[in-house]
């Protein structure tokens, strides 16, 4: 007696994985021609995938994910909500996407999709069009991910380049590279392998999905929260702008552990007292911003080990439940 296949459902956005070039040897001007494959033909390039499972997807927009955002965030993770409430028996869901901003959305839906069911986050760093291009293998590789029973309750997963890894821990690490994406503090979960197995070495410890705190479903926009970069010589002018135009949260992203040019923190300080939440980060691509005696006194939440951008993601979704700092640090360190 034949088994059904597993049910996979891929939720298309545009990006590089469905870029159209202008020859094979493209692989950089396909971004400004803003051509783009519909899932059908990506899926059309990859027939084995129905081998695998019983795969369908739709287009819920054809973007490069510089256009994507809080917006489209939500849009997302309540369409991802959707498909698992209408297919009960499903597998797995696969979110196809640029790579500009593919780790703040997979981070995003990390924390608010409210299923145990995997969903796998994929790109590409070279256009379908092009010679030796990873569009294709990727967007097999997250099927095969998002149908393997030992992806479920791992939270969002991303997979290029064979890796997988955990949403909150991977970032885009080279502008060119098919192996951009790496997690230089913790590293990967595991393997879509060249045997065609799904092998996971590594589990998620922190709050996600189903254990986190957020809920986004209804939700039209969610709270303003900016990002400051710290450098030598920084003073407090865009923080002092942030901080006038009346963000709900702001982010510094500092030196090292958590150090900052002191005009700069002075002005994170006057956030602080007008009530914005202001949490202190590290431009350093590893490693934890650490609580001192000096950052609890002045008010100040720390980021933990999460970069500028998560952070910002974090705090965005933590002002959707309270303005309280001790909470607020609380959910910095447990999701």
């Amino acid at each position: 007696m034949a088994t059904s296949r597993p049910k996979v459902r891929i939720i298309a956005t545009g990006g590089t994985i469905s870029g159209v070039g202008p020859h094979r040897l493209d692989y950089l001007q396909y971004s400004e021609s803003g051509q783009r494959l519909t899932i059908e033909q990506m899926l059309a390039r990859i027939p084995e995938a129905q081998e695998i499972a019983d795969v369908r997807g739709e287009d819920l927009t054809s973007v490069g994910s510089t256009a994507i955002g809080p917006r489209e965030w939500l849009q997302m993770a309540q369409r991802i909500e959707q498909v698992c409430q209408q297919t009960p028996d499903l597998s797995g869901v696969v979110v196809t996407h640029g790579t500009a901003t593919l780790e703040e959305t997979a981070y995003f839906l990390h924390l608010t999709v409210k299923s145990t069911t995997p969903v796998v986050v994929t790109g590409a760093m070279r256009p379908p069009t092009a010679i030796s291009t990873d569009a294709d293998l990727n967007l097999l590789d997250a099927i095969r991910i998002a149908a393997c029973p030992d992806a479920r309750g791992r939270g969002v997963l991303t997979v290029l380049n064979n890796e997988i890894y955990s949403a909150r821990d991977v970032t885009k690490s080279n502008t060119l590279r098919v192996e951009t994406f790496q997690s230089p503090h913790l590293g990967l979960l595991g393997y879509a392998d060249s045997d065609g197995q799904v092998l996971f070495y590594r589990a998620v410890t922190r709050r996600h999905t189903t254990a986190s705190p957020f809920d986004v479903q209804g939700l039209a926009a969610l709270p303003r929260v900016d990002v400051v970069y710290a450098y030598g010589g920084a003073d407090g002018l865009l923080i002092d702008a942030v901080r006038q135009y009346r963000s709900a949260g702001l982010v510094l992203a500092g030196f090292g552990s958590g150090t900052f040019p002191p005009t700069f923190l002075e002005a994170g300080k006057r956030a602080v007292d007008d009530g914005i939440p202001v949490v202190l980060a590290s431009r350093s691509t590893s490693g934890r911003t650490i609580m001192t005696p000096k950052k609890e006194a002045g008010g100040f939440i720390v980021a933990d080990d999460l970069h500028p951008q998560k952070a910002r993601i974090l705090l965005m979704l933590a002002l959707t439940i309270s303005e309280d700092r001790k909470a607020i640090q609380e959910m910095f360190y447990t999701c």
